[in-house]
């Protein structure tokens, strides 16, 4: 991920971190929480999706996955 997208996704993240009032590492870490309890999940069907999401780890970054779902939902419309 180039050092454009990394800054926008961070601008992101700051405004809704303003919006709720709360520090930009809580936004991260409940993210984090929130992918980490999706990706224990059993469905067959949800384990496919986190498959289908490109990453450089073991399991995608936040980061990642905003650059996946901004990408499937800009291809949707």
């Amino acid at each position: 991920m180039n050092q454009e997208k990394r800054q926008e996704i961070e601008r992101n993240l700051e405004t809704i971190a303003q919006r709720e009032n709360i520090p930009v590492e809580k936004v991260r870490t409940d993210l984090g929480l929130a992918v980490s309890c999706a990706l224990k999940s059993s469905d067959p069907k949800i384990q496919r999706f986190w498959a289908d999401i490109p990453c450089e780890g073991d399991c995608p970054t936040i980061e990642e996955i905003i650059t996946y779902l901004a990408g499937e939902i800009a291809g949707q419309k």
